[in-house]
């Protein structure tokens, strides 16, 4: 695969479920490398006995990686081609992969990509929603106060936001993005992508909270949340006032502060909560 006295380091992407989405050209890299990197080297074990590959295999995950990093190293530099694979999807997106590539770049060695399945853009094409501008946020942090931060700093983005959750953290992520983002933005549930059981549940945040109060999630999940309407807030950037100035501007025109706040609240798709504690500061 290559004449060069260092070798090549291949991040090659693997089936996120259904396994005929594996590509010709992964199979055969997998078959020609010198070892295989995985994060998970049983659940690998089984992709590799589908493809009939036979080719030694390694664990490179998390936990490992600051001791195996350098040891993989060292290996492509004395001239072994070493393909990382994730346990589904591509090497690098939620995994270490992209730490061995940054290893691989500093020592001068080829990182070659090979294309392959990955959740969060399998789901964000059938999500329904924008996908001009999109931004990856992954998984949340443990953290509750760690993960408040975050949601808070993200809830004014215009773009579509992407997120990876686990099935039993599901309902406790929803309620807090109900309450930081308001109950009318969209979002698309995906889970189990490319599977029998595949589905998408779309719908405002609202309406997805009131459907897991029934229904116990099953699954890995990937949720499409809907970007902060910029259409419905131009008029507060253009004027630069903030949503506490706007919710008093309302109240000149007639309105309850109630009644403003959730106006504010539903054009800027901010929580009436946070809207309402902001107003009840700038009165002190």
């Amino acid at each position: 695969m290559t004449t060069n006295l260092t070798g090549i380091l291949y991040l090659v992407g693997t089936p996120i479920g259904n396994l005929d989405d594996m590509s010709f050209r992964a199979v055969k890299v997998l078959q020609q490398v010198d070892l295989i990197a995985a994060e998970d080297t049983r659940h690998t074990r089984k992709l590799l006995s589908h493809f009939n590959i036979h080719v030694p295999l390694t664990s490179y995950h998390e936990h490992n990686k600051l001791i195996k990093g350098p040891i993989l190293i060292e290996k492509l530099l004395t001239g072994n081609n070493i393909a990382v694979v994730s346990d589904a999807g591509l090497p690098g997106i939620a995994d270490p992969g992209s730490h061995l590539a940054a290893l691989a770049i500093q020592e001068d060695i080829q990182v070659s990509p090979v294309p392959g399945a990955n959740a969060a853009l399998t789901a964000l094409i059938a999500s329904g929603l924008s996908t001009v501008q999109f931004s990856f946020i992954g998984f949340l942090p443990k953290k509750l106060s760690n993960r408040k931060k975050i949601l808070t700093e993200i809830s004014s983005r215009s773009e579509t936001l992407i997120f990876y959750e686990t099935p039993h953290r599901l309902v406790k992520i929803l309620g807090e993005m109900l309450d930081v983002f308001g109950e009318a933005r969209q979002v698309s549930v995906c889970r189990e992508l490319t599977k029998k059981f595949e589905q998408f549940i779309r719908g405002s945040l609202r309406e997805i909270n009131e459907y897991f109060d029934s229904i116990e999630p099953r699954g890995e999940y990937v949720l499409i949340l809907e970007g902060c309407s910029r259409t419905k807030i131009n008029n507060l950037s253009d004027q630069a006032i903030t949503p506490v100035e706007y919710v008093h501007k309302l109240m000149a025109t007639g309105l309850s502060k109630k009644e403003a706040i959730k106006k504010t609240a539903d054009e800027c798709h901010l929580s009436r909560r946070d809207i309402y504690a902001a107003v009840l500061q700038s009165e002190k």
